[in-house]
């Protein structure tokens, strides 16, 4: 019996084992992050986007207060490392939101998320600044290109306009999403050099989202018209799914930027499969999105940059 057994115990193993890999927590964090683009329009078309998103990530954070592995040590934390609380909620909660929807205001749909979809590019380019172990490496930037290129494909179906009386807007608004990118990656790196702190993953990623979204929401109120909470039940279904995604997002990348083989620059790669999740998405959720050629072919193109992405990793480990 013990015999007829083993099998069983190292296939759960495995099992286990892949559920835990690096490469299976980030494409689930990635999905889920793939399902804000709905829930996010369906959340503004009843209240302001600051007001939105400050509301958002702070109940975010307080879903995840009760996970807190340890009361007495986050306390500690908080007391001997308050900056770094407040520099991660700075970078990558407020700056990174406040840029993010100042810009789109400003900027065609398409353009928004050609900008957005090159972030794994400026984290690249943040890490090879500010991290000694984490370079841009030609392999690297060739993988970041062409995905960046299916990005393109999947995007351009809606439209680019750069002419007109809004130029120097649009050129405005893409600056302050270049700009939001920047931020984003030097929030990974942050989180990523705090790594050997005793601070939990799950702690830091709950502060700091509640300190960043009540930044966002004091903020909106110089910015945007406050007009209370009492809305229809789909905003208040949209806003409790994007607070537990962004709880359950944050807290698998934060531990995963933890991780002291896992860096920034390469996990960073796999966000590139994000619009791709969030297009699949919106064809089964609203019923004005249809697939088009040029978007399968863009995610063809994705899916191939990540695939020998890493199928060089693994040579390179074996080796």
């Amino acid at each position: 019996m013990r015999f007829s057994e083993l099998p069983i115990n190292l296939n759960t193993n495995c099992m286990s084992s892949g559920f835990k890999s690096t490469s299976f927590l980030a494409i689930l964090a990635c999905l889920l992050w793939s399902t804000a683009f709905v829930g996010i329009k369906i959340g503004l078309e009843y209240t302001s986007p600051m007001q939105f998103a400050g509301t958002r990530f702070f109940i975010a954070g307080a879903m995840l207060l009760p996970l807190v592995p340890s009361w007495k040590k986050l306390g500690s934390a908080l007391v001997q490392y308050p900056l770094v609380f407040l520099k991660i909620a700075f970078f990558q909660t407020f700056v990174l939101y406040t840029l993010f929807y100042q810009g789109i205001n400003l900027v065609e749909g398409a353009t928004t998320a050609i900008i957005i979809g090159s972030q794994p590019l400026f984290t690249a380019l943040v890490a090879h600044v500010a991290m000694k172990n984490d370079l841009l490496t030609m392999k690297k930037f060739q993988t970041i290109v062409i995905g960046i290129a299916g990005i393109i494909l999947v995007a351009i179906e809606k439209g680019l306009s750069f002419s007109g009386a809004g130029l120097l807007s649009q050129l405005g608004g893409i600056g302050l999403l270049v700009l939001a990118n920047i931020a984003s990656g030097y929030g990974n790196v942050l989180v990523s050099r705090q790594s050997q702190l005793d601070i939990s993953p799950v702690s830091l990623s709950s502060v700091q989202l509640m300190l960043g979204g009540a930044g966002l929401f004091v903020i909106s109120l110089w910015v945007e018209p406050f007009n209370g909470f009492d809305f229809e039940w789909p905003y208040y279904v949209s806003l409790l799914w994007l607070s537990f995604l962004s709880a359950a997002a944050f807290s698998l990348w934060f531990t995963l930027l933890n991780r002291p083989a896992v860096k920034v620059s390469d996990l960073n790669i796999w966000k590139f499969i994000i619009p791709v999740f969030g297009a699949f998405f919106s064809w089964l959720l609203i019923e004005s999105e249809n697939p088009t050629l040029l978007q399968v072919v863009g995610m063809i193109i994705i899916g191939i940059s990540l695939v020998l992405y890493n199928l060089q990793n693994r040579k390179k480990k074996v080796l």
